[in-house]
């Protein structure tokens, strides 16, 4: 769905989703990626080691804490945060780059990396948080996980009413009590954003030539 019209240009969002662990949101960012080829993925830098079947510059580019401290000194990153013992960051150029050609990117990250997002690129960014349809649910998916290990379920359960606690500064939330559901209002959540008037550059033009045609 699109509004783009003659001497319209929509400018790119930036789709956030966060969850605690285990709440399905790689699950439904992997979705709409399939789903919607005018989104892509935003791949982050991360000090920690690649999971079983992860690639490198797919799902992460991984580099060492020092690579990731010059990135940071040098204000390489629209946002970063330390999760787990690791360092998680997000490049900046191909961001500011896809929002000037109209592109929509999608970001996998925490309340921390959310909250740094909105306040460089707050007229940009659509923030949607993620939530298990209740406590059991999430500890079932976290113990299911086969490379995480019994005392890293622990950690992340004891830390998901922590993450919970933000969802008050998110401009959506989706209850993930269903994929198929989740991922109609994920879908429906970026339509309408794609189409709010502040982000189509050229509009109030487009509509003054018009009415001079009536």
């Amino acid at each position: 769905m699109t509004a783009d019209g003659p001497n319209i240009k929509r400018r790119g969002l930036l789709l956030v989703l966060s969850s605690p662990s285990g709440a399905g949101k790689t699950t439904l960012s992997r979705g709409l990626i399939a789903a919607d080829g005018a989104i892509s993925i935003s791949v982050s830098v991360t000090t920690r080691p690649p999971r079983p079947g992860e690639v490198n510059g797919r799902d992460y580019h991984f580099i060492d804490q020092a690579a990731f401290q010059g990135m940071r000194e040098k204000g390489e990153l629209l946002e970063w945060a330390r999760v787990f013992d690791h360092f998680y960051g997000t490049p900046r150029a191909p961001v500011d780059q896809a929002i000037a050609d109209g592109r929509d990117v999608l970001f996998d990250i925490d309340w921390q990396g959310a909250q740094q997002l909105s306040e460089k690129l707050k007229h940009d960014i659509v923030r949607v948080f993620i939530l298990p349809p209740s406590a059991a649910a999430l500890a079932e998916r976290l113990s299911t996980r086969a490379q995480d290990s019994e005392a890293v379920v622990k950690r992340r359960m004891a830390d998901a009413s922590a993450e919970i606690s933000h969802w008050p500064e998110y401009d959506y939330v989706i209850v993930n009590a269903g994929l198929e559901t989740s991922m109609a209002g994920l879908k429906a959540i970026l339509a309408a954003e794609r189409l709010k008037r502040e982000r189509l550059d050229g509009l109030s033009a487009f509509v003054r030539d018009m009415q001079k045609s009536l």
